[in-house]
Parts: C-alpha cells; structure tokens; sequence
C-alpha cells in the first residue's frame, strides 16, 4: 500500500513554490534570497530546506512540474506519436516558454538552461515510454535514440519559432511537419521507423 503525503506538507511546498513564482515575476533570478523566499511564503527556513536543497534545486522543481502539467494537459488527448501529437507538444512548448518569459521578465534568461534542460529529459522520457507501447518489438536502443532525436527537435524548433516569430506558431510547425512528411516516411495516422 502506499503511504500518503501529509497534506500539510504538499501545502507548504506549494506556498514555497508559489513564492518563488511571484518573486521571480518581481526580482531577477540572482537577487532572490532563502530569506525572501521564506518571507513570502510564511515558512522558517527550516521548512524551506526540508522540501528543496537551495534555490537552484527550488527553481528545478517549479519548472519541472510545470512544464509537465503542461505538456501532459496538451497531449493528454493522444495515444500515440503521431503528427497530431507532434504539433500539440510543440505548441505547448511555445505556450508554457511564452508564459514563463511573459510573468517573468526578469528572470527569464536565468532559467533559459533550466528549462532547456527540464524540457529535453522530459520530452525524452514521455517519447520513449509512448514509443516502446507503440512499438513494442522495436530494439529499446532505437526507440530511445528515437525519443532523444524527437525531443529536440521539437525544443529546437521551438526556440527558433521563439526568436524568429515569423509566421504563427500553429502555421510554423504545419510547414515543418510538411517539409518532414516530404522527406521521410511520417504520416497523419503514425510514425514510421525506417
């Protein structure tokens, strides 16, 4: 059976959290203290040390379970890799990346690396593990080499969308996917290793 988290606890990891969020829309990264995160969230710094190592292990937590809620809220309609899928994780990158860097000015370019980071290995987990169900006879090593490839590709075009800006970020990744369906063996209903 598995134990339960107290409440209490997971309502002072989200007053920490909160906190963080609200100050870094506030303060640069590097000008936020233990001392302003705890004052903000009504916690000692005891507290503060018990849910997270520093503020860098805080931050990686924040963006973490954001990016996720994120991702996972976009694609949560799909089954498989498909470009339907492609295009909806990509659109929730640009999304969650132009919501950070809106309600956080400040601090944006701090957790730039962050971020990038954050999004790879999850992108990369939720690729592979969506990948070996949907093709289960496919050599693990291939399908993770697959994951990898995918999930940044997607973060890289992501990011160029971001600092060009174009055309819609809807339009963006329909000529992307076209040019790709042109080159190599994707189509609407799956992807197709080769």
């Amino acid at each position: 059976m598995e134990k339960q988290i107290d409440p209490r606890i997971l309502r002072t990891r989200k007053l920490i959290m909160d906190a963080f969020i609200e100050l870094s829309m506030k303060k640069e990264f590097k000008d936020i203290t233990i001392k302003d995160i705890t004052t903000a969230a009504t916690v000692n710094r005891a507290t503060f040390y018990s849910h997270f190592i520093d503020k860098y292990d805080l931050l990686e937590k924040v963006l973490s379970e954001s990016v996720m809620r994120e991702v996972i809220q976009e694609v949560s309609t799909h089954e498989i890799i498909n470009e339907g899928t492609i295009e909806a994780i990509f659109l929730s990158i640009i999304k969650f990346q132009t919501s950070i860097s809106n309600q956080c000015r400040r601090s944006y370019e701090a957790f730039t690396p962050q971020i990038e980071t954050i999004f790879k290995k999850e992108l990369q987990d939720f690729f592979s593990e969506w990948a070996q169900k949907q093709w289960p006879n496919q050599n693990k090593t291939e399908v993770e080499a697959f994951a990898v490839m995918l999930s940044w590709a997607l973060y890289g075009a992501a990011m160029h969308w971001m600092k060009n800006q174009t055309t819609q970020p809807e339009d963006y990744v329909k000529q992307l996917m076209d040019f790709i369906k042109n080159r190599i063996n994707i189509d609407k209903e799956n992807v197709n290793l080769i």
